[in-house]
């Protein structure tokens, strides 16, 4: 980037140019939206990693409240940790603000029956009028 040389003032020895390389600084903020782009893709994923159940068709619910149950027998409600004591509690008062929105149980393929049954028992005794169950397309779209 070439400038024209600055008139020399009388009496100064010499001129002195000043330029900002910006090189630097585009090279930081490319970085910072690489680390954004990257973090921001594990941002969207549910709060717990789990392997659901594969079914041959499956239709997408409108999902506002989902229960997440890990192998380790750990419990979600939309992302937030709650124990299976604290269940109802947690999710009485989300569905008394909408009562004809679903319940969506997603639990590991490796969760126990048992462990579902009881899970969808505090969601009814919560009030939840509509509750389904998770599960993937062999093909890994939900």
């Amino acid at each position: 980037m070439g400038m024209a040389s600055p008139r020399k003032k009388k009496g100064s020895g010499s001129a002195i140019m000043a330029e900002i390389n910006i090189t630097p600084l585009t090279d930081i903020f490319l970085v910072l939206l690489i680390i954004f782009m990257v973090t921001s893709v594990a941002m969207v994923q549910s709060g717990a990693n789990i392997n659901l159940p594969q079914v041959e068709e499956t239709k997408s619910e409108p999902r506002q409240i989902v229960i997440t149950v890990t192998p380790q027998k750990e419990v979600f409600v939309n992302n937030a940790p709650t124990s299976l004591a604290d269940l109802e509690g947690f999710l009485r008062p989300l569905i008394q603000a909408q009562p004809d929105i679903p319940v969506v149980l997603e639990g590991d393929k490796d969760v126990i029956l048992g462990e579902a049954v009881k899970i969808l028992a505090i969601a009814q005794k919560a009030g939840a009028k509509q509750i389904a169950i998770a599960a993937d397309k062999p093909g890994g779209a939900v």
